[in-house]
């Protein structure tokens, strides 16, 4: 069906969960000006134009390498919190009851900053969030696949004292940044000691990655989630597997335009997913430079594929269902999705 205003509505208004953005991907350019002139800070760019102008990217890297450009900013633990307030801001006018943050500590202890700086900043604003909008959310440590694994390990030691800890919502792991060349299996012993702590474990494959990476993530890593994952359409023994698995997928549709996966929106592969029987979801990765948060991506992608309300509804189902959070609180989302949804048909 089309995109109708009346759908449009809906699918902004309804209560959904976000389960793949990268905290460090929300930095607006005006607030990574404002943090640079705090920090004194030179960056590349002599204006907030010159730096958005500078997001037309050709793939994964071309877009990695201004990113980690952007969060050179980030310096102190209230650079962190800033940053986080802004995004959970966006969030809950998009109607996110629950969110799990990506954050990327290698990003900035190699440049000095501490773990506690990083994780008390992002905590202190989601607690806040907490508070004031009512929004759940958990934090998900991403390992960075172009460094060596030994660096993965050396910073999962230098971060178990916030796993699992009072009040902390640090709660599992996942792998991103660049994955061609960089297999899932290149972390297998860092993802097995993370399985033995009890971590929630997730990890980006079939991205811009072949199946054959997605396989790796869950036989050899043995994540409960797959980040990205569009490229599973490729292959129908996984298909079948995810769908039975009952894997969810985090799927960012912009992201997946503006990175060159897809030459157009039309051409994405999430609608098919769905239909597959797969537990996908929709999610907006790095919204600052890929031209929306989450609900400009449930636009879009509905604009583009010939999509339906009760499609809408299972999106947001499954975000809420694949979520790492008690069975309860599931439950009570989504009841709380069905009571929205059952206000809309009356």
């Amino acid at each position: 069906m089309p995109l109708t205003p009346e759908l449009a509505k809906t699918l902004c208004a309804m209560p959904k969960a976000e389960l793949h953005v990268h905290i460090e991907g929300t930095l607006e350019p005006e607030l990574i000006f404002r943090l640079a002139e705090r920090n004194h800070v030179t960056l590349p760019y002599p204006s907030v134009e010159a730096l958005r102008d500078a997001y037309a990217f050709t793939d994964l890297q071309s877009f990695l390498d201004i990113y980690y450009a952007g969060a050179s900013v980030l310096l102190t633990e209230d650079d962190f919190y800033d940053m986080t307030r802004a995004y959970l801001a966006r969030a809950a006018a998009d109607n996110i009851r629950h969110t799990e943050l990506f954050f990327d500590p290698q990003t900035h202890t190699a440049r000095g900053v501490s773990m506690a700086t990083v994780i008390n900043g992002i905590e202190r604003a989601l607690a806040e969030a907490e508070t004031q909008y009512g929004m759940t959310s958990r934090l998900i440590l991403c390992f960075l696949r172009h460094l060596p694994e030994a660096d993965a390990l050396q910073t999962l030691e230098t971060a178990l004292p916030y796993f699992n800890s009072h009040g902390h919502r640090l709660v599992g792991v996942g792998l991103d940044s660049s994955e061609q060349g960089h297999p899932p299996a290149k972390f297998a012993r860092v993802f097995a000691r993370c399985r033995e702590l009890g971590l929630h474990l997730v990890a980006h494959a079939g991205e811009e990655g072949p199946p054959a990476y997605i396989y790796e993530a869950l036989d050899v890593l043995h994540v409960q989630r797959v980040d990205h994952g569009v490229r599973a359409i490729e292959d129908e023994a996984l298909l079948d597997r995810l769908a039975r698995e009952k894997i969810a997928l985090t799927v960012c549709p912009l992201s997946n335009v503006r990175l060159k996966v897809f030459e157009h929106m039309g051409q994405h592969t999430l609608h098919a997913l769905l239909k597959r029987g797969l537990a996908v979801t929709i999610n907006s990765d790095d919204p600052a430079y890929f031209g929306g948060y989450l609900n400009e991506n449930f636009l879009a992608t509905f604009d583009a594929l010939d999509m339906t309300l009760d499609d809408a509804y299972t999106l947001a189902r499954n975000s809420f269902e694949a979520s790492f959070i008690d069975d309860s609180e599931k439950q009570r989302l989504v009841s709380e999705l069905e009571r929205f949804r059952a206000a809309q048909a009356g």
